[in-house]
């Protein structure tokens, strides 16, 4: 039923001026709607909603997640020349602030709000 259907993610925020300067400036996504109550931004083919909640960054798991393939190491250079400040966790080998195991390589930061947010080089 829901298989040929495409998804979305959607993150709880405190306020939405922050969430855009983030989401919009610090991660470049393009905006495509505000209503004044949801922020949706272009990711990929898929959108990124968002909305302000009570309940922003209470989640304490992965909330969005983005593969990046041969991308990976340039955004997390950008990412880091913009402020970025990535989580750190003792489950696999680190080189600096990416997570290494075999080939694959993962990144973990936070939006403002404490959203969890995970970069990965599939």
């Amino acid at each position: 039923m829901l298989k040929d259907i495409d998804s979305s993610a959607i993150l709880a925020v405190a306020t939405l001026d922050r969430a855009h300067h983030f989401y919009g400036h610090i991660l470049g996504l393009d905006l495509r709607s505000d209503d004044g109550n949801v922020l949706v931004y272009r990711t990929g083919a898929t959108r990124l909603m968002i909305y302000v909640s009570e309940f922003a960054g209470t989640n304490q798991a992965n909330a969005v997640v983005w593969g990046l393939g041969n991308q990976f190491d340039p955004i997390i250079a950008d990412l880091q020349a913009k402020g970025v400040v990535f989580e750190h966790y003792d489950m696999m080998e680190r080189d600096g602030d990416i997570h290494v195991a075999g080939d694959f390589k993962a990144a973990w930061f936070k939006d403002p709000d404490g959203n969890l947010l995970h970069i990965n080089n599939m």
